[in-house]
């Protein structure tokens, strides 16, 4: 079994396509991949994949291989990168990820933190979605990142803070009179939920409502805040999202806060135990002085 093996395999996975992972993922022909994969399914010797008219599908088998050919794929990354940094010793420098519009309360805070060793590194900053920091966390193209703690990687999370859930509506909405949202009048609204992809805040979400003794059927899935964002003004649907979410209001949208005691969702530090960064160490001794700093 070789690593383009498992590329070849988590491609098609994530298009659910072996003619879209081919042409966009991997740029090698059809017939090419399709006997690759073949290959790896005679070597493991169970299908990894159940094929249709409409694609393909993971096995059982497939879905019990996928976890642990992202951690192998990640692993090497990770080697990889970490030889890189080793080659280049004299240059240190820190990679920090901020889920995007946390950076703005948060790198403050982190940069106080490390204020001892600025003049001994070069620190750079990135902001994504929050499984993509897990990802680059899991291949060592992050030291450390503030995001929510994702399921199937190999990191290490420590809680930094509780974020209250609001709710988010059009800026002329008829809700926007009330001081706070109580949880029945979501019903009957458009409603838009945090899709799979974004797994804490979708168990985050669907435990409320089923607490609240509310049955919704959402209309639409988002992956991230900016879709959230773009959907509640677009369909005049109404959203429950992370009170960060005020940083990056437009003007068409608006929040209010849920009455009584709202849900919250966790945000963290996550890194990887494998990293020997010097710096992250020392960051991460003094990573409670960040609730303490001021934005």
């Amino acid at each position: 079994m070789e690593l383009r093996h498992l590329k070849y395999f988590v491609a098609v996975a994530e298009t659910g396509s072996l003619t879209v992972a081919a042409e966009r993922r991997l740029h090698t022909s059809q017939p090419s991949l399709s006997r690759q994969i073949r290959d790896l399914e005679d070597e493991v010797g169970a299908a990894l994949f159940s094929r249709s008219a409409r694609g393909v599908e993971l096995t059982a088998a497939g879905k019990a291989f996928l976890d642990h050919a992202r951690l192998a794929l990640a692993q090497v990354d990770a080697a990889t990168e970490a030889a890189r940094r080793a080659s280049q010793p004299a240059k240190k420098v820190f990679a920090l990820g901020f889920l995007t519009g946390e950076e703005m309360t948060w790198l403050p805070r982190a940069m106080q933190v490390l204020r001892d060793e600025l003049p001994n590194i070069d620190v750079t900053v990135s902001s994504h979605y929050s499984p993509d920091l897990a990802d680059a966390l899991a291949r060592g193209k992050l030291d450390l990142a503030f995001l929510r703690a994702e399921p199937g990687f190999d990191l290490t999370y420590r809680v930094v803070s509780r974020e209250k859930l609001v709710v988010l509506m059009p800026s002329d909405h008829w809700l926007t009179e009330r001081a706070a949202i109580r949880a029945e009048d979501l019903s009957g609204e458009t409603f838009i939920m945090a899709s799979n992809k974004a797994t804490s805040l979708h168990d985050v979400i669907e435990r409320y409502l089923r607490e609240s003794g509310l049955d919704i059927t959402p209309e639409h899935g988002v992956d991230n805040l900016a879709m959230a964002m773009s959907l509640v003004a677009s369909t005049r649907g109404l959203a429950l999202m992370p009170e960060y979410a005020n940083n990056l209001l437009p003007w068409s949208v608006v929040s209010r806060p849920l009455e009584g005691e709202a849900p919250t969702i966790d945000l963290v530090v996550g890194y990887s135990r494998s990293n020997a960064s010097p710096t992250l160490e020392l960051f991460l001794s003094r990573v409670d002085e960040l609730t303490a700093v001021q934005p």
